[in-house]
């Protein structure tokens, strides 16, 4: 019996290229349904959140533009609030996440499996959200309201002033005609005594 060097390793199957490519396919095809799947699992609990919140989003004003309330489909599914919030499915695929993009970075506000927890809490973002948006309005109209006036009262002083201005010359005149004149006479009076 013949024996082998200890560096050759034998071969007893002959593998073809064409059923290494379909290995890998068929790996692929599977970890694709993986993700299809968890993403239509994402998709399905933020609709269950989009529909529990229906009836908020039918009570903002028809003026109000600042939310954008829709699902937005990718990678990951996010269910956006406004431009700057929105929430996602966390990778336990049970926790919603509702995250907030900052000047500082991103914010969780809130991290949740209660679906009721979660609308409670987008329910008052939007409230405060209307709210604010309402307060900058209103200080937007009382800021126009008190430059209008200002500049009414400036006109007005400005014409006041113009007045004033001449009251004043004319009282000094007065005045100074007065001196003028009382001064001649105690002048002439104890210039020329009688």
């Amino acid at each position: 019996m013949s024996e082998m060097p200890d560096n050759i390793v034998p071969h007893t199957k002959m593998r073809s290229l064409r059923d290494a490519i379909r290995k890998v396919q068929l790996g692929e095809v599977e970890r694709t349904d993986v993700v299809i799947e968890l993403q239509d699992t994402e998709k399905a609990r933020l609709e269950l959140l989009a529909e529990e919140m229906k009836d908020v989003f039918r009570e903002i004003p028809d003026d109000d533009d600042q939310f954008t309330l829709q699902i937005a489909k990718g990678s990951t599914s996010r269910f956006w609030i406004d431009v700057t919030s929105h929430v996602v499915v966390g990778g336990d695929r049970r926790t919603y996440r509702f995250l907030k993009d900052t000047r500082l970075g991103r914010v969780v506000i809130l991290e949740t499996a209660e679906v009721d927890d979660m609308a409670d809490c987008l329910t008052e973002y939007i409230a405060e959200r209307i709210l604010e948006r309402e307060k900058a309005m209103e200080g937007d109209w009382l800021n126009a309201r008190l430059s209008q006036a200002g500049a009414e009262t400036q006109r007005t002083s400005s014409r006041g002033e113009s007045g004033s201005f001449w009251l004043s010359f004319f009282a000094t005149f007065l005045v100074g005609l007065l001196t003028g004149a009382l001064g001649l006479l105690g002048y002439a009076w104890f210039a020329n005594p009688l």
